[in-house]
């Protein structure tokens, strides 16, 4: 008896080592597959600039508090895809509302092929859901624009006219006690033929600030430049209003169902909460074998 209860007990334990051993196989097979799935789409990034650092700038649109709180979701998302993809970001400048949410915000994002997959993010993305500023607890529908322009580095020389430059100082909106950032070192940059406008109030130094605000500028004014064909920067003129409100590139919906949809590739999940969580590989593995699909190289 005692030797056949011997028996079961190692039986048991080789099953239990044997279950452990095919365990980490299973796992070491998952991680081989997302490893192959990253090279993947590494090779489909083989525009001008996917290799390089980018500047994400979030802006809310129409919807009032609610378009302010979805910004400041929107910013939060993309901090933690960029936490995820092992990604180094640094807030330039974020523009609070006094009520509730963000204005804007500006994000640099530095890390390999940082470019190359977040401009698909380029676009407006709508968000519906039961507003929380809401009394009558209606179903509220509301906008923010995403701009996704890749850094150009120290080195690129671009000629700006100085007359086309407003400069304004005004004073930083940072946290911390009532003694910090309370200097006039924040910097705002309107390229006046465009009416292209950049802030920066995340560095003590006025100087700083002004720097990092002109890297911003030259890097959106020479995107739109090379979307509009243009060798000569001051060739660029008009309003440059990023996209009508009407043409979201996602929908972000939370009730009456959950569900996020991206219009241009058809992806979609009802997991809204790994999204807002910065679960975005689905859609950016979407649409960067759509644009290779369909030769675009952007």
């Amino acid at each position: 008896m005692i030797e056949l209860l011997s028996e079961s007990v190692e039986d048991s334990m080789d099953e239990s080592e044997l279950f452990g051993e095919l365990k980490e196989l299973d796992h070491q097979i998952s991680d081989l597959e997302d490893r192959l799935e990253e090279m993947r789409l590494d090779t489909l990034l083989s525009g001008k600039y996917d290799s390089n650092d980018a500047i994400v700038s979030i802006h809310a649109g129409t919807g009032g508090v609610d378009a302010m709180d979805w910004a400041e979701m929107l910013l939060r998302m993309y901090l933690r895809y960029c936490e995820k993809k092992g990604f180094k970001t640094e807030v330039v400048d974020l523009q609070n509302d006094t009520a509730a949410g963000i204005k804007s915000a500006t994000v640099m994002v530095s890390g390999e092929n940082a470019y190359g997959y977040l401009k698909s993010e380029n676009g407006v993305h709508r968000l519906v859901r039961i507003s929380p500023f809401n009394s009558a607890g209606k179903r509220q529908t509301s906008f923010s624009a995403v701009e996704v322009v890749p850094q150009l580095g120290d080195e690129l020389q671009v000629n700006i006219d100085p007359q086309d430059l407003k400069i304004d100082t005004y004073r930083s909106s940072g946290a911390g006690g009532q003694h910090v950032n309370t200097t006039d070192s924040a910097i705002r940059i309107t390229h006046l033929p465009t009416n292209t406008v950049v802030t920066c109030q995340n560095e003590r130094s006025q100087l700083r600030n002004k720097e990092v605000a002109m890297k911003i500028l030259v890097a959106k004014l020479t995107k739109m430049a090379e979307e509009e064909h243009k060798e000569n920067l001051n060739e660029l003129k008009g309003d440059t209003g990023m996209v009508t409100w009407g043409a979201q590139i996602r929908s972000y919906v939370f009730q009456p169902y959950t569900m996020v949809k991206d219009h241009r590739t058809g992806a979609e999940t009802g997991n809204v909460n790994a999204v807002m969580d910065g679960d975005l590989d689905l859609f950016i593995k979407a649409k960067l074998t759509q644009d290779a699909r369909e030769g675009v190289n952007n």
